[in-house]
């Protein structure tokens, strides 16, 4: 599929993907790229992220392909089984917080309980083998109950502007990987 076929929702986690953040830059590099905002970043509720996710996919004027980071992959795999039927034809998932893990910032224990139905469209996790938010045994099994595909990025910490992942290059070649895929 192309880019150009489909609109992009970046989903930015907790506190916004900032300025730098490959998110961004992806959002910016896209024609058809756009991140869907939440009222509050800093203080996130599960039923806001939640229903702003369903109201973009719901808004989109063509298929959809969904970035997710961090919290927002728990709050998208949360939202799945709400999202039109065969609207979203793919997503492209990275760093996603262990709810079960002493890391995980109190302002996301709203996000916990986190589905491990299979998700009703094709996804490729991304993780790292050093995130302190999740362990890469933890990750393979979210990868398994979703159903995606697994990818493990090395010693790339939280996949961010803090570890050093602004651009992101080789994200832009997996994600460049699902959509050929779908």
């Amino acid at each position: 599929m192309r880019i150009a076929d489909v609109e992009i929702l970046i989903l930015p986690g907790l506190g916004d993907s900032g300025p730098g953040h490959w998110q961004r830059r992806w959002a910016e590099r896209f024609s058809t790229g756009r991140v869907v905002e939440q009222e509050d970043w800093d203080n996130p509720d599960i039923r806001d992220w939640t229903a702003a996710i369903v109201e973009a996919v719901e808004m989109a004027s063509k298929p959809v392909v969904l970035v997710a980071h961090s919290l927002a992959v728990s709050a998208l795999v949360h939202a799945a089984s709400r999202l039109p039927a065969g609207k979203v034809k793919g997503a492209f998932l990275v760093s996603p917080p262990d709810h079960e893990g002493k890391a995980v910032p109190r302002e996301a224990m709203s996000f916990a309980n986190v589905p491990l139905d299979p998700l009703p469209f094709p996804s490729l996790l991304v993780v790292s083998n050093n995130d302190e938010l999740v362990s890469p045994q933890r990750a393979a099994d979210m990868a398994t109950a979703w159903g995606s595909e697994l990818h493990f990025a090395g010693e790339a910490g939280h996949i961010n502007v803090a570890s050093g992942h602004g651009p992101w290059p080789e994200g832009l070649l997996m994600f460049t990987r699902l959509m050929q895929r779908i």
